[in-house]
């Protein structure tokens, strides 16, 4: 797709959509600095569809985009998402738009072109639903291609990590009780947001031990729920997360990588550390698993190969290892959520049979004809009364 970047004076002010620019090369920390109404300025190849979600939830009223939306490496799920919202994407603009535009910037969107002030910053392409639609189903014809890369690189690391997997497992030092109950492992994945909604029920009836991965945290404060433990490498966990009382496990790789240790210094927040390889929603789920969780419940977590290519994975290696370690104990959230939802409680019931009673002495008090009623019956005992006591 072309492109052109440069300055020239604007001759006519057509109408535009105007916003406060929000500036990172990675979306999902932007996403945390996004306020309604700001327009997100990225250079995310290949948006993905958790990213497009979390702008859109944030308010975002356009979306600059430096790098190429989809690619057509494969059918990436964000941009029909933000265009799907009303959102103009503005896609190829190249990733000198990190430098020539400064957070807190005053944009305007007119057509494909991105404006500041009176100058012309950047233009790109202005991607609608039938051009993402067209290449979408070119990428599903390519899909083949990368299918085959995947499973190669998935084969390798099986063979590289399938010992270690199935080795018994050091845990952390936990304050929180797992043995004998169920556990819930949130992800800020696909359709994170539906699940933890339709899940309410569920958390309020069995009490899970809430196991949030990084950001997962966060989505349960959205819901009301405070996490019982936060784990991963603390990329996209927010002041509020941190603070809430949850225990805090840092994923320390075997090869000595801590990406989250210096942050969790900085911060002066009391952590421990699990050392294991993997991902951190794998090792989350193992962590509950090693622990003695009766059963475990997946909201967010990736299982197919779109969803691993959305997160810039090149194999799903470890997680293939950790469903087969974990077996029939772990369900999607979907599955639990359409099972849950038909079960009648026995309260439930009690509370439909208080409500009719209620409802019937409501009626019972403010009817006209049973007001008649009682009032017959009141003259009928007085003039009984009347008859036998003569007064």
């Amino acid at each position: 797709m072309a492109r052109r970047l440069g300055l020239r004076r604007r001759n006519e002010a057509p109408q535009a959509v105007v916003g406060i620019a929000r500036v990172d090369k990675r979306t999902k920390d932007l996403s945390r600095r996004m306020q309604p109404g700001d327009i997100a300025v990225i250079n995310h190849t290949d948006i993905d569809r958790v990213a497009a979600e979390n702008l859109i939830a944030q308010g975002a009223v356009a979306v600059v985009n430096g790098g190429v939306s989809i690619s057509g490496r494969y059918p990436n799920g964000g941009p029909i998402r933000i265009v799907e919202a009303g959102l103009p994407l503005i896609d190829d603009v190249g990733p000198e738009i990190l430098e020539l535009i400064t957070e807190g910037d005053e944009l305007r969107i007119v057509g494909a072109e991105v404006w500041r002030g009176d100058e012309l910053v950047a233009t790109g392409t202005l991607l609608g639903i039938e051009a993402i639609e067209a290449a979408t189903e070119a990428a599903r014809g390519n899909i083949g291609v990368e299918l085959e890369k995947f499973a190669e690189n998935t084969l390798e690391y099986i063979q590289r990590e399938a010992k270690l997997t199935f080795e018994p497992i050091l845990l952390p030092t936990l304050r929180t009780q797992i043995a004998g109950r169920h556990a819930l492992v949130v992800v800020r994945g696909h359709d994170y947001r539906s699940d933890l909604a339709a899940l309410k029920p569920y958390l309020r009836e069995y009490q899970p031990v809430t196991i949030a991965v990084d950001g997962g945290a966060d989505a349960l404060l959205e819901i009301g729920f405070k996490p019982d433990i936060i784990i991963g490498d603390f990329d996209s966990v927010s002041d509020r997360a941190l603070r809430c009382g949850a225990e805090l496990i840092h994923h320390v790789h075997i090869d000595g990588r801590a990406p989250g240790r210096d942050n969790l210094l900085e911060w002066g927040v009391p952590y421990e550390e699990f050392v294991i390889d993997g991902t951190s929603e794998d090792v989350a789920m193992l962590l509950a698993y090693e622990a003695g969780a009766k059963l475990i419940v997946a909201v967010g977590t990736h299982a197919t190969m779109v969803e691993f290519l959305d997160k810039g994975r090149k194999g799903m290696s470890s997680t293939f290892l950790t469903r087969l370690r974990l077996g029939p104990m772990l369900v999607d959230a979907k599955g639990v959520s359409r099972l849950y939802e038909g079960r009648v409680r026995r309260r439930d019931l009690v509370a439909l049979v208080v409500s009719a009673l209620v409802a019937m002495i409501v009626i019972s008090v403010v009817a006209e004809p049973i007001h008649v009623f009682f009032d017959g019956i009141r003259v009928t005992l007085k003039d009984l009364w009347y008859s036998v006591t003569g007064s």
